[in-house]
């Protein structure tokens, strides 16, 4: 008969932390009775849900920049033909001076 640890769905991982960062969650896991492990997967599992919303997040407000630049870019067209021009180049010069690109 094969132990219940051979049909874990489990890995071992070794995580090297600072001390303090240790005592801490042995801390936690203490106050809340649980093991230290329990406590590292726990925040593991936080951390990586956190991430999938933050990349959600970043998604639509990516979604929300296209389509704010496209309506703008639809009105400039139709009321101030004359001021696109400048506002591409305009556009370009800020582009290089604060994020480096052209």
């Amino acid at each position: 008969m094969l132990g219940s640890w051979f049909l874990s769905t489990k890995t071992h991982c070794t995580v090297r932390i600072p001390r303090d960062l240790r005592d801490q969650v042995d801390a936690v896991a203490a106050r809340q009775n649980r093991s230290t492990s329990d406590v590292i997967r726990l925040a593991i599992e936080q951390f990586v849900a956190g991430a999938k919303r933050a990349d959600d997040s970043q998604l639509r407000h990516m979604r929300v920049t296209e389509y704010r630049q496209i309506a703008l870019d639809a009105i400039i067209r139709e009321n101030h033909p004359e001021l696109r021009d400048h506002l591409i180049a305009q556009t370009d010069l800020r582009m290089e001076q604060y994020h480096g690109t052209r």
